[in-house]
């Protein structure tokens, strides 16, 4: 049994497998709709459910509350389809135009720039070509099935001699994959997954000034978009703000003063909350969404793209729009939430 939804104001329609969700047909579709974690707990993937009945699977109240889902509100990443339905709900150009495709990726390199980072290149398979956008992301399937998210830090043009992708990891002390890769994984290590995921990418048509705000590890996909920048030779005004506890948490400072070199117009404005006595730290303080409202308190004309953890995402959210002037469709984000976020631990 196939359902069908249509998404308006697109006018698309997809058929959707019995127990399947929105989310999942219209990925294997090619049809482009915003999305982040696939797992009901950024929210990333809200839309309006018109007509039509859904059924959701767990996802988080923060992500979709019970007055949102009383007011007609879903999240398709989660909302498996009982009848036909219409869906309101922003088509994304260019999400759905890459093929989804399990691969083996070989470890390549691993070095760590700090304590609790590890920068891994994976290296692709020659036989299997691998297309993305910069900012998107891959699922590590682990030998249980269960899948770990991370983003390329790398642009697709940057692959490498041999092509690899590049992933900045934290370490989250208990973490099933995460203590693996600190602790036992090596060089050479066979890796099995799947991509690419996500809707959260340049936006190449608009010419506005672009603010990035990263942090933590949110660095990555920052890092994507700035290695596109530069090979588009794009002159739009380009600032990042990047947000950690402390300054050593700011993993790749030397790399952005060779970005600097390369795009001129990008400034680079580094924000650290938790400084102390012995880091000698004279720059910015404070939570990194304020410092960007402190510098930008008219954002009306600006994009924003901001990845991190995922209350930096609502805060910045919530506010650039609210106080700023940021139109809602402007705030482009891709929230790092971890297992435990997917849970509500």
């Amino acid at each position: 049994m196939t359902f069908t939804v249509t998404l308006h104001p697109a006018e698309r329609a997809f058929d959707v497998a019995r127990d399947e969700t929105i989310l999942s047909a219209a990925i294997r579709a090619g049809v482009g709709l915003p999305y982040g974690c696939r797992d009901g707990a950024c929210g990333s993937c809200k839309s309006k459910l018109k007509d039509g009945r859904v059924i959701h699977g767990a996802h988080q109240p923060k992500a979709l509350s019970e007055a949102e889902e009383a007011a007609g509100l879903i999240l398709t990443c989660c909302a498996t389809p009982q009848t036909d339905c219409v869906v309101e709900a922003r088509m994304v150009v260019g999400a759905g135009e890459y093929p989804i495709s399990k691969m083996p990726g070989r470890v390549l390199s691993m070095a760590r720039p700090s304590d609790d980072v590890a920068i891994v290149r994976v290296q692709l398979p020659a036989t299997q070509p691998f297309r993305y956008r910069a900012g998107q992301y891959v699922e590590f399937i682990l030998r249980d099935g269960a899948r770990r998210s991370y983003s390329m830090a790398n642009a697709p043009h940057n692959l490498g001699t041999p092509a690899s992708i590049e992933l900045h990891l934290r370490h989250m002390p208990g973490g099933k994959f995460t203590d693996h890769v600190f602790t036992a994984m090596k060089e050479k290590d066979i890796l099995r997954m799947e991509g690419p995921f996500g809707s959260f990418f340049l936006r190449e048509e608009s010419d506005k000034p672009i603010v990035l705000l990263a942090s933590g590890t949110g660095f990555a996909p920052i890092k994507a978009l700035i290695e596109q920048l530069h090979h588009l030779g794009s002159i739009r005004p380009v600032r990042l703000y990047w947000g950690a506890r402390r300054p050593a948490d700011l993993y790749l400072n030397d790399w952005l003063t060779e970005a600097k070199a390369l795009l001129p117009q990008l400034e680079y404005v580094p924000v650290v909350s938790d400084a102390t006595a012995e880091d000698a730290w004279t720059g910015r303080t404070g939570f990194v969404h304020q410092a960007v409202m402190a510098d930008f308190p008219d954002l009306s004309g600006h994009q924003v793209y901001a990845c991190g953890a995922p209350i930096v995402i609502e805060s910045a959210q919530r506010d650039f729009v609210a106080r700023c002037g940021l139109p809602d469709d402007e705030f482009y984000a891709d929230s790092f939430t971890s297992e435990a976020d997917k849970h509500g631990a």
